[in-house]
């Protein structure tokens, strides 16, 4: 079996004490650390129900005996198994896997041989203001066109409704690519399936556009739990897995000579880095460019900027 979809309705979970004990013992940790800091039971529970899905999907489909499965974070967030090899040598390491928890369920996706994200969000109406303000203040989430199909979409409810479906479809994009806060969710745009969305029925013909350009390789699949629950899973295979990231080239002048280096944008972030060994200190550019942070070990500089295709000017101390 190839793919593996769960959903756990935490709402309908009361854990005893003892069954919160035991669920307790049941995870790592730093993970049962974590979940202890929530000031919420809700958010708590959905924490907890996260990883023991985790774990068990390990175990079962994996082949990872429970006492021996070490989960870690990626720097963005994303849940991975730690050191497969050295846990067993009969892992069947072709899963990538993802997770999320959002209203009353939290939900696992599973695939072997592609990148998997996936996001689920409940409809709800703003909590402290309209729909149309709400609205305006997500302006820069959307581009035109979705824009387009969620005002056009009917009622209010219909419209959050068709608004939650793009915002569940970008989510799960970003968290396949491993990618996190300050991507340009503008860079992604999706045309949804003409089939109607609805609870039972599972929809695979949503399209996304990265950058303008069709991203055929990438599939979407989308259904709904209830008639408030929006689940969207994506898939890309892994050598496109980090197809949101560019690199382009650019020359530097140092010392009255130009060199070529490399710069790769991801998550708006450019890394910079030196073909030679030397280290970024200073970047410089028309439009405005901010420092951010230097990874001597890998050569690296990070900065941001409000534009790409301006020319970028750097600047290398020795």
């Amino acid at each position: 079996m190839g793919s593996v979809r769960w959903a756990f309705r935490c709402k309908s979970w009361t854990p005893s004490r003892s069954d919160w004990l035991f669920a307790a013992r049941c995870v790592q940790p730093e993970e049962k650390e974590r979940i202890g800091q929530f000031v919420f039971t809700k958010d708590a529970k959905s924490a907890m129900v996260g990883r023991l899905l985790l774990r068990r999907f390990v175990c079962e489909r994996m082949g990872i005996p429970w006492t021996e499965i070490r989960l870690e974070r990626s720097p963005r967030g994303k849940p991975y198994l730690a050191d497969p090899p050295k846990i067993s040598p009969h892992c069947d390491r072709s899963w990538s896997f993802n997770i999320s928890h959002q209203g009353d369920y939290v939900v696992l996706a599973a695939d072997r041989g592609v990148q998997v994200g996936v996001d689920l969000m409940k409809v709800s109406m703003p909590g402290s203001s309209s729909v149309p303000e709400f609205f305006r203040i997500m302006t820069r989430q959307f581009t035109p066109h979705e824009w387009s199909v969620i005002q056009s979409a009917g009622s209010e409810r219909e419209q959050l409704a068709t608004f939650h479906r793009h915002w569940t479809l970008k989510e799960s994009f970003i968290k396949a690519i491993g990618t996190g806060l300050g991507f340009n969710l503008q860079r992604v745009e999706f045309h949804l399936s003409p089939e109607p969305l609805r609870p039972g029925s599972v929809l695979r013909q949503t399209k996304m556009l990265l950058d303008e350009e069709p991203e055929e390789a990438w599939i979407f699949e989308e259904s709904m739990l209830d008639a408030d629950h929006h689940v969207a899973i994506a898939m890309g295979p892994p050598d496109e897995a980090r197809s949101a990231v560019r690199t382009l080239h650019i020359c530097a002048y140092v010392g009255g000579r130009t060199e070529v280096f490399m710069i790769s944008e991801g998550a708006g972030i450019y890394y910079v880095r030196a073909l030679a060994s030397r280290i970024f200190r200073n970047i410089f550019k028309t439009f405005h460019i901010q420092f951010l942070f230097c990874l001597p070990e890998f050569g690296l500089l990070a900065c941001s900027s409000s534009s790409s295709s301006q020319p970028v000017h750097a600047a290398v101390v020795q």
